[in-house]
């Protein structure tokens, strides 16, 4: 389905921007056994559409080619298709043993290249943050997350049945059959106590 998507927004002229994360592994498998292809980018060009491959750890070069890619597409060019190579640091899932597919020495390479530390030297060497920005937007973060934590422990009030009414967005007969059983349940068990 996602060559398949991509070929209809090629041929349809779509609006479309598809990123593709490539973190150089397919669960444990390294990506250059999963594809003969030299970049994943280039998949695009087979479709008909632009292509970009970008450093996924450089946030800025990231930026610029989706910003490039936004505005193809606002202004009538079609779909583009954009690689981001990075490196998956952590493992798949936590059932994932990286240890035994991947060497120390390459981990380490990756983490002086993960986007976040790289940030952070860019704009501390532009002397565009420093220590006491990072602590209080730190705090500022802690503080908005432990707010959202505690919105969504708080219990709500719904009604029983409000699932049923956002199943799909047009109504359907066999969803309408079932909230119809299950409000008779309902007031059954209501009248039987």
């Amino acid at each position: 389905s996602f060559h398949e998507g991509l070929n209809f927004a090629a041929v349809w002229n779509a609006p479309m921007v598809t990123i593709v994360q490539n973190n150089q592994w397919a669960i444990s498998i390294p990506r250059g056994t999963q594809t003969a292809s030299e970049t994943l980018a280039q998949k695009g060009i087979a479709y008909g559409m632009p292509v970009m491959q970008v450093d996924g750890n450089d946030p800025l070069a990231v930026w610029v080619a989706v910003s490039e890619a936004i505005d193809r597409a606002r202004q009538g060019g079609g779909p583009t298709l954009i690689e981001a190579v990075t490196y998956r640091l952590m493992m798949h899932t936590t059932a994932d043993d990286p240890t035994k597919y991947r060497t120390d020495e390459d981990e380490k390479c990756a983490w002086e290249k993960e986007p976040l530390i790289r940030t952070r030297k860019w704009l501390t060497d532009k002397g565009w943050w420093d220590d006491a920005q990072e602590e209080s937007y730190a705090a500022e973060c802690k503080e908005k997350v432990e707010q959202a934590v505690k919105e969504f422990e708080t219990p709500v009030e719904r009604d029983m049945d409000e699932p049923f009414r956002h199943v799909y967005g047009t109504e359907h007969a066999v969803i309408r059959e079932q909230h119809e059983d299950f409000l008779a349940n309902l007031a059954r068990e209501a009248d039987h106590g």
